[in-house]
């Protein structure tokens, strides 16, 4: 009986050229050549569906040709030097130097790999600005190109500038940056172009992801407590699924540890040993020790021993005993008997 050929299944086996190779097949080569203790501290910085594909390509990957990893390695370290010329002098020096060191020719080839790949975000001059100047710089503009370049500032920065934003404004683009979704680039050109700037690094004609509601919720949690406030219950007002969507996720269950010793006593007062079971389910040793420490023993011991009897139960129920606990905790901050530290400017001493 015949039998058929076996499947090719080394993604990098001998005599491929590294021209042929994708991004997550280098990737893999690159990772495989580094050993497991390093490559996997690289991975935990990596998104989970990230991992999940590099780590199908390695487990594809049988042998790599020595000519092949070393070639890949080489094209690492290439764009890595490219990377830090840009940082330093932008891309005119990068090339420079690249077309000094290596020739015209490769230099654009390592440019033109390094700029299909990083994306720099825009707006990089503003991001170096004071916030008191950004402000007066930028408070008069339409409420969209505000909200676009908060999308892409650091949260503490454009937090200083959403709170000190014309009321009439406020909420408004605190609205604009939560339902932001993609941006052209040629936008994000024309705005630059508008305030008399440009980025000469954005070649990518990808659209580029910023905003959203995590990017406002970010934002929000770094503002004071009057104008959190007032930002909500304006998009209350204006958008109230929005406003809901943003007040869930402002401070989920796990931000408990920011909480001292005396909230967190407050809290538990208003809190049933039920939902309290329910909501230490599936999470961290550090939320449970912070639970247990402001806990009389005895009182512990019976909240163990309910979460010991409690059993497996759903995700959703867990879940919806923590929003519980959150609402609650939001309640109290909102009558002034307890504070969530934000930021270092709210810790107690």
């Amino acid at each position: 009986m015949a039998v058929a050929p076996a499947k090719e299944r080394g993604s990098a086996k001998k005599g491929k050229d590294i021209n042929s190779l994708t991004g997550r097949q280098k990737a893999a080569i690159f990772l495989v050549s580094l050993g497991g203790e390093i490559s996997a501290k690289i991975m935990e910085r990596l998104r989970e569906d990230e991992v999940e594909k590099i780590v199908f390509e390695i487990a594809r990957t049988e042998t790599v040709d020595a000519e092949l990893k070393d070639a890949v390695l080489q094209e690492f370290q290439d764009l890595m030097a490219a990377q830090n010329f840009i940082t330093t002098g932008g891309i005119d020096y990068a090339r420079d130097v690249l077309e000094k060191t290596f020739g015209s020719q490769k230099a654009i080839e390592i440019i033109n790999r390094l700029t299909s790949s990083l994306q720099v975000r825009p707006f990089d001059f503003i991001r170096r600005t004071d916030p008191a100047h950004l402000l007066n710089f930028i408070q008069q503009e339409h409420p969209q190109t505000i909200a676009l370049i908060l999308a892409y500032l650091e949260p503490q920065k454009a937090s200083v500038i959403l709170q000190n934003l014309p009321d009439e404004i406020q909420s408004d683009v605190a609205r604009r940056v939560a339902t932001m979704d993609r941006t052209s680039p040629d936008v994000l050109r024309e705005v630059e172009r508008v305030l008399e700037k440009k980025l000469s690094t954005i070649s990518s004609e990808d659209y580029t992801a910023a905003g959203g509601v995590d990017s406002i919720v970010e934002i929000l949690n770094l503002v004071d407590r009057s104008s959190e406030k007032s930002i909500i219950e304006s998009l209350e007002d204006e958008d109230p699924d929005l406003a809901e969507e943003i007040k869930k996720k402002m401070f989920v269950f796990e931000d408990i540890v920011m909480l001292d010793d005396r909230s967190i006593g407050k809290v538990l007062r208003e809190v049933n040993n039920d939902e309290m079971a329910k909501a230490l389910k599936q999470v961290d040793a550090e939320v449970q020790d912070k639970i247990f420490r402001n806990m009389s023993k005895r009182a512990g011991a019976m909240l163990r021993e309910e979460m010991e009897y409690m059993g497996p139960i759903r995700v959703k129920d867990v879940e919806e005993a923590q929003q519980k606990i959150v609402s609650i905790i939001r309640h109290l901050e909102d009558k002034g008997e307890i504070v969530i530290a934000r930021s270092e400017e709210d810790e107690l001493i």
